[in-house]
């Protein structure tokens, strides 16, 4: 069978997992009960054994997605000779409807104009289609026409006015209805547990679900919303994908809710990215804080710093479950045959192996950030915050596998050097403001700090391709993430080696569409992956903070252009198609389009909210006047995210 593209797909979600739904109307990717655990639908893996849950027009048709207004609740419209009819997809919140139902998928089909005939397909396939569930008829006269899936440890119970009959082989169920002008039609996938069939319900689960969306996006929509003008959807759209991607019980960003969606099609760069890496912190709070989500963005920097607590200093893992736990260990599905027949699936990520200096400053900038919006940290913070710091003191010039998680020889990689100083420079700002308050080897950190720039300046910059280069000791081989040199404050914008960054990044790693490629170089791995959206979000920063207003705001819109009809975005372009690749929605291409945005807004003088570069403010001065820089441990309590 073919494939969708990933722009073909809408992300539906509670905080707990996500469901992929395309616009031929089939669910092609749902892990259940978490966004992290095994699939129960995985055609988007392996489109004849994966397993989906199809609700579509049985004659040709044509359709189109959308987005019910400032929510995560999905309509696909049917448009076919015939007639119109619309199935909304949504998975409801539990804040929102304040029942403590099984977590669940819910499909409303509405016919606008009929009559139609529609076709479900009911393929459950569990543990990533290792396991095939015998599908029986429900007998709980509970769930109507409905039908139970059975696996060898885990049970869907699927609800339905639809009479719904097992297939042939047992495996599955199908149904062919009539539905006229007027008419409604519901079908409730519970996982372990049954939904039992009650349209009013229903109804008010729906709306419930609506309201809930709108409420929490209320702070960044209208007047309040920091980005206006042509990008105000968008950014709004960006922020409900980050909210759909925080884990509800811990605060944790998923990074992407799929795994193994191939960065060049065909080829072996597929990962799993259902855990959430430190490096995403500092842009993730700017961007949530910025927005007025002040829980969200404090949760996520207390729950990384819960996650060093457990390691020694030196051996922080970069990334690592969404309940906390350590990442599984990387290994692959053979059975499925991948996005496209992109194979090898992999579950779990070696990556949680690694050394990757550049975390500390991440993690450090990320408290530094909420401390500016007014989030004080407390005295364990800041016994955390030191010991990492000290950390940076002694290994600093380690080698590592960097932020693009090479796979080849651990290098002394610029970018993670300019996060070492970073890390220090923080740390020395807030120990500063904090005063009294702290106390701190702050004359070490200067020292040091001191030295990291030096070593950075010296051996990091190359005369010859006037440059900021990958690692110490190249003189040729250039690394996007040295985009960021004047985002974290290492250098101002307008110094001739950020220029010359900034020119070679455009020569040498810009595609002529203004797509922006990670790094040259080896890393360890056949193939080649496609341009990733965040760097080219990262050059439309660099340019805004430069001054090149113009040119970033021309990028800016173009890279736009790739965002889906809905206005998701993957982790990666091809150049050549300009189709998305990569995994699916990726909040780290969500982060750099609002903070894109954000900082073009400060460039064009358009909004008063919008941030300085990081690090280039007075605002932690400001939050010091204002209030705590650091409290006792026992004067706060943890906020839990969405409520």
């Amino acid at each position: 069978m073919e494939y969708q593209r990933l722009e073909d797909y809408g992300a539906i979600g509670d905080g707990n997992t996500v469901a992929l739904v395309g616009r031929n109307g089939s669910i092609d990717w749902c892990p259940f009960p978490h966004v992290e655990s095994p699939s129960v639908f995985a055609a988007l893996l392996d489109a004849d054994r994966g397993g989906r849950f199809a609700v579509r027009p049985t004659q040709s048709f044509e359709s189109v997605q959308r987005y019910r207004d400032r929510t995560n609740v999905l309509e696909t419209t049917f448009q076919t000779a015939g007639g119109t009819a619309t199935v909304t997809d949504f998975v409801p919140v539990a804040e929102a409807t304040g029942a403590d139902d099984p977590p669940a998928v819910y499909r409303k089909l509405d016919c606008d104009d009929g009559p139609l005939e529609f076709e479900v397909q009911f393929e459950p396939r569990f543990d990533y289609a290792r396991d095939v569930p015998a599908v029986d008829p429900a007998t709980d006269g509970a769930t109507g026409d409905g039908v139970v899936a059975i696996g060898d440890d885990e049970r869907a119970v699927l609800s339905s006015d639809v009479p719904l009959d097992p297939s042939a082989d047992g495996h599955g169920a199908s149904a062919t209805v009539t539905i006229e002008a007027g008419e409604t039609r519901w079908l409730v996938l519970g996982y372990d547990a049954a939904i039992p069939l009650e349209p009013s319900c229903h109804r008010e689960t729906l709306r419930d679900t609506v309201d809930y969306w709108r409420e929490w996006i209320h702070d960044c929509d209208g007047e309040n919303c920091p980005v206006g003008g042509p990008w105000h959807d968008l950014a709004v759209r960006s922020s409900l994908v980050l909210k759909l991607l925080i884990h509800r019980e811990t605060g944790a960003v998923c990074a992407a809710p799929t795994t193994s969606l191939p960065e060049d099609l065909g080829g072996v760069r597929n990962w799993d990215y259902r855990f959430n890496w430190i490096r995403d912190a500092a842009f993730t709070v700017r961007a949530l804080s910025e927005l007025g989500h002040l829980a969200e963005a404090r949760s996520y920097f207390e729950l990384c710093l819960d996650h060093c607590r457990k390691h020694d200093p030196g051996a922080v893992p970069p990334v690592y479950g969404l309940h906390g736990e350590d990442v599984p260990e990387e290994r692959t599905l053979d059975h499925l045959s991948g996005h496209g027949g992109s194979a090898p699936v992999r579950v779990g990520n070696a990556a949680k192996n690694q050394h990757q200096l550049d975390v500390y400053g991440e993690l450090i900038l990320a408290i530094y950030e909420s401390v500016r919006y007014g989030e004080p940290v407390t005295t364990d913070d800041w016994a955390v915050m030191c010991d990492l710091i000290d950390y940076v003191c002694e290994g600093w010039d380690e080698p590592d596998a960097g932020i693009w998680e090479v796979r080849s020889d651990y290098e002394q990689f610029v970018y993670s050097k300019v996060l070492c100083w970073t890390a220090l420079d923080r740390g020395i700002k807030l120990a500063e403001a904090a005063g009294d308050d702290v106390s701190a080897p702050v004359d070490r950190w200067r020292a040091c700090r001191r030295n990291v720039r030096d070593a950075v300046l010296e051996r990091g910059y190359s005369e010859r391709a006037n440059s900021f280069v990958r690692a110490f000791g190249d003189e040729e081989t250039l690394d996007a993430a040295n985009l960021l040199v004047p985002v974290v404050g290492f250098l101002p914008p307008d110094d001739d080696r950020v220029q010359g960054t900034i020119d070679a990044t455009i020569d040498r790693l810009t595609t002529d569409d203004g797509l922006v490629r990670r790094y040259e170089g080896d890393d360890g791995l056949p193939g080649e992956a496609s341009p990733f959206a965040v760097c080219s979000f990262w050059l439309v920063t660099a340019l805004a903070l430069s001054g090149r207003t113009a040119d970033a705001t021309e990028r800016f819109e173009r890279l736009l252009e790739y965002a889906s009809s809905l206005g998701l975005l993957a982790e990666a372009i091809d150049p050549d198609t300009g189709e998305q690749r990569g995994n699916f929605p990726q909040a780290y291409s969500h982060i750099g389009l609002l903070n894109g945005a954000l900082y073009l807004g400060n460039a064009a003088g358009s909004s008063e909210a919008s941030p300085a570069p990081l690090g280039l403010d007075e605002s932690l001065d400001a939050a010091a006047s204002g209030g705590e820089i650091v409290r006792q441990s026992n004067d706060t309590e943890r906020e839990t995210p969405g409520q």
